[in-house]
């Protein structure tokens, strides 16, 4: 256990931090699997839709620093070629 007080800070911030943090992952991923039920479903509108909403949220995760950037990029990139050969 910490024993300074600015120890005894960051674990509280970082406690904060994780929560959020594991909020936004889990975000993304519903946004994605949307995303992929629709692909699995083989609606091609409602794939286009899912993608369109999913997108700024990546890009959100990239910005709040929960995912890296080309990972963001690598997503969107697989799922738009997924929807564009239905």
């Amino acid at each position: 256990m910490a024993h300074h007080k600015s120890a005894q800070k960051r674990i509280r911030q970082t406690e904060r931090r994780t929560e959020v943090n594991r909020a936004r992952v889990s975000r993304i991923r519903t946004f994605v699997k949307k995303v992929e039920l629709a692909l699995a479903a083989g609606d091609k509108e409602q794939a286009t839709a899912a993608l369109r909403a999913a997108e700024p949220e990546l890009a959100r995760g990239v910005n709040a620093g929960v995912l890296h950037r080309n990972t963001a990029a690598r997503k969107v990139s697989r799922l738009t070629a997924r929807v564009k050969a239905l």
